[in-house]
């Protein structure tokens, strides 16, 4: 019901038991693109209940809440009552008191073993999971050491921009990358942020979230646009040293693209300060 989740089934090989797919938000990686291009499209976005029933589903999966909405697929409990169970990530759980103090990359193995184990393949989801495992503790050393450096996670929007607290993925790719995260105070996963706020704590470094959804301050380029021109903005140190990373914004939620993510910015952070 989302692309992350869709990646996450063709990771290990379960193409061919998808009936369908929903809300792709980014290119599809290279390596999926084939068995990607095979997965019948139920909608552009969600699918409503009654097109996501038309093909007859045995299971539902998504990592976000958003497609069990009323307008979208609807409440998990009637899909249940329906005989289709519906499985959500934790991160993103319907009841905000179940959702877990922070995001960590243990809760994205346990999700892809436990799928891989209901469909039958738990010795690919085992191979999937160590393999991450290998680049995670490659990418953890890929930073600078003892670098003393605060990174702002930066995702959309530019007149009120959406920047990561602590409690999402940047904050553990910040402690796993040994920088701070210049938001750290923030318990949430991403908050609405303002620019003389964003003046006064000064990042050294801005990691650009990377959209390709065409809204405000949603791409990467439309990003530094914006940075470079604004009047505030342009003041901050990381702008004038143009000490920005890029990364596709869906490997900053929970996704088969996370630890890639990592990688991405441990090797930035040693691009940009050696």
């Amino acid at each position: 019901m989302e692309q992350n989740a869709t990646e996450i089934m063709l990771t290990l090989g379960l193409g061919g038991q998808m009936v369908g797919t929903a809300y792709q938000t980014d290119p599809v990686l290279p390596e999926l693109k084939e068995a990607y291009a095979r997965v019948p499209v139920l909608a552009k976005q969600y699918p409503g209940r009654e097109a996501l029933l038309s093909s007859r589903p045995d299971f539902v999966y998504s990592m976000r809440a958003s497609a069990y909405a009323p307008e979208a697929a609807g409440p998990r409990d009637g899909l249940a009552k329906l005989g289709v169970p519906a499985y959500l990530s934790s991160n993103d759980c319907e009841d905000p008191a179940l959702i877990p103090p922070s995001a960590e990359i243990e809760a994205l193995y346990t999700e892809i073993e436990e799928i891989a184990r209901i469909f039958g393949v738990q010795d690919r989801g085992q191979t999937v999971v160590a393999e991450l495992r290998r680049r995670l503790e490659e990418a953890k050393r890929s930073a600078p050491a003892n670098l003393d450096a605060s990174v702002m996670w930066y995702y959309s929007g530019t007149k009120t921009p959406i920047i990561a607290g602590d409690t999402g993925l940047p904050g553990t790719f910040s402690e796993l990358l040994k920088v701070r995260n210049a938001f750290a105070d923030i318990s949430r996963q991403w908050a609405e942020g303002s620019w003389e706020e964003i003046a006064t704590r000064d990042p050294d470094v801005i990691v650009l979230a990377d959209l390709t959804r065409g809204g405000d301050g949603d791409s990467a380029q439309a990003k530094k646009d914006f940075l470079r021109n604004d009047p505030v903005a342009s003041q901050l140190t990381a702008v004038k040293e143009n000490r920005f990373i890029v990364v596709p914004a869906s490997s900053l939620d929970p996704s088969i693209r996370s630890v890639s993510a990592i990688e991405q910015v441990g090797q930035g952070l040693a691009r940009l300060y050696g």
